[in-house]
């Protein structure tokens, strides 16, 4: 008689071990895409409401630019975050989503920092210690 070899226990797999199912994949690209697209304009709605409920007063409005600002960069993270753990699971079409996700918010981030930054440029260098204005109107001083 011979006897069978038992059967060597079932591996415990990894999410990343294997290639995720492209029906999966592209139904979690998709649900991601939305539900951030969701987030985002939530967030940008309620930082309008805040300049709209400021009534003018410069430094609210100020603040809730800013706050805007930083909520697209920390959202800008997370779906960096996201696509990386896509990456990870080996999920393509995700990562592909994540990617587009970040790149939008990307140009978001960066057109809304220029533009507070036009708003809002530095102060004017200040004159050297030795400088007196020429009021002579002819471009000469001595």
């Amino acid at each position: 008689m011979t006897c069978a070899l038992p059967e060597p226990p079932a591996r415990r797999r990894l999410p990343w071990s294997g290639r995720t199912s492209v029906r999966a994949d592209v139904a979690v690209g998709i649900l991601l895409f939305v539900v951030e697209a969701v987030v985002f304009v939530a967030g940008l709605f309620g930082h309008g409401m805040e300049v709209w409920a400021a009534q003018g007063d410069q430094a609210r409005i100020d603040a809730a630019r800013l706050a805007g600002i930083a909520w697209t960069a920390h959202l800008l993270v997370a779906a960096l975050v996201v696509a990386v753990l896509a990456a990870l699971s080996r999920a393509p079409w995700t990562v592909v989503s994540q990617l587009l996700v970040a790149g939008t918010l990307g140009a978001l981030l960066v057109v809304s920092q220029h533009e507070y930054e036009r708003t809002h440029p530095g102060p004017a260098p200040t004159p050297r210690a030795g400088y007196s204005p020429c009021y002579s109107g002819s471009g000469t001083c001595d």
